[in-house]
């Protein structure tokens, strides 16, 4: 009996909960680190990314209007399930030149770092949410609202536990967004959008990029129905154009160039809080 060859998983983009090539029928080349393995990658357009952005804000309404204990669950339930994943996720990060035992622990510390949002997602509103003294008779209060669509430019170097750290704060924020993976390293987070496909999150909430840095972040930061934007690097020009174009809209820049994912304290509530407006309410009392 002939040696059977084994499928070749194929590797494309995720928007609106859905699987689809990109629309411009380009690819580039990636290969593992021991240079054995050759694959296509999706190489995203500006027309993937439109969208991208087009179904973030479809699913934004129902996503920030439901209540946080629901988004809640949710976020846990994408750790249960990427627990179930683990061996696939090891080859993966593996194949992209980590030892076994470092693939362990970062598929470790993204289970528990999805669990950790998941805390979070019902509790930072008590942490952050305040009544404010006034000589009026009003009774103020301020409460963090969601910013709505959040485009992201994940770690170049960590395509899992970097790529978790970024977008899962922004969606327990109830916000949605629009992710660009990791250019050389894109096999986890793509992978991962399989998770999210099969958990509860609605279409729309987590869309997922592939391609260039260089082609596509200009139009993450210049997009006029972005609302935020996070950046993960250190590249000087790129921070520049990204914080310049942001102000085109006023659309709030966040940079993380100095990040190490891996550690504790980059995590926490002020991560959701980054992506939050706070919003002021006046109400007459005694009247």
């Amino acid at each position: 009996m002939d040696k059977r060859l084994k499928i070749r998983k194929t590797y494309k983009l995720f928007i609106d909960g859905k699987f689809p090539r990109t629309e411009s029928g380009r690819y580039y080349k990636w290969t593992d680190a021991k240079k054995t393995i050759d694959m296509s990658i999706c190489r995203g357009s500006r027309k993937d990314f439109r969208n991208a952005v087009v179904a973030a804000r479809k699913a934004f309404k129902d996503w920030s209007n439901r209540n946080a204990y629901n988004r809640s669950q949710i976020l846990y339930r994408i750790g249960e399930m990427l627990e179930g994943c683990c061996d696939q996720f090891i080859g993966e990060l593996v194949l992209q030149g980590l030892t076994k035992s470092a693939a362990e622990k970062e598929i470790t510390q993204t289970i528990d770092r999805l669990l950790y949002y998941a805390g979070w997602a019902d509790k930072y509103q008590q942490v952050f949410s305040r009544v404010n003294p006034v000589s009026l008779p009003y009774f103020n209060f301020t409460v963090p609202e969601a910013t709505g669509v959040v485009a992201v430019c994940a770690p170049e170097e960590s395509s899992l536990l970097g790529f978790v750290s970024v977008f899962a704060p922004v969606i327990a924020g109830g916000n949605t967004c629009v992710v660009l993976a990791s250019q050389s390293r894109p096999l986890c987070s793509v992978s991962c959008a399989e998770i999210l496909q099969n958990s509860d999150v609605p279409a729309g909430v987590v869309n997922i990029l592939t391609g260039f840095r260089s082609e596509l972040l200009e139009h993450f930061s210049s997009h006029m129905d972005i609302n935020a934007i996070i950046y993960c690097g250190e590249n000087l020009q790129e921070i520049k154009m990204v914080e310049e174009n942001a102000s085109l809209n006023v659309k709030r820049a966040i940079v993380y160039n100095d990040e190490d994912w891996s550690k504790n304290n980059s995590q926490g509530p002020y991560y959701i809080l980054k992506t939050q407006e706070m919003k002021t309410t006046w109400h007459p009392v005694g009247m």
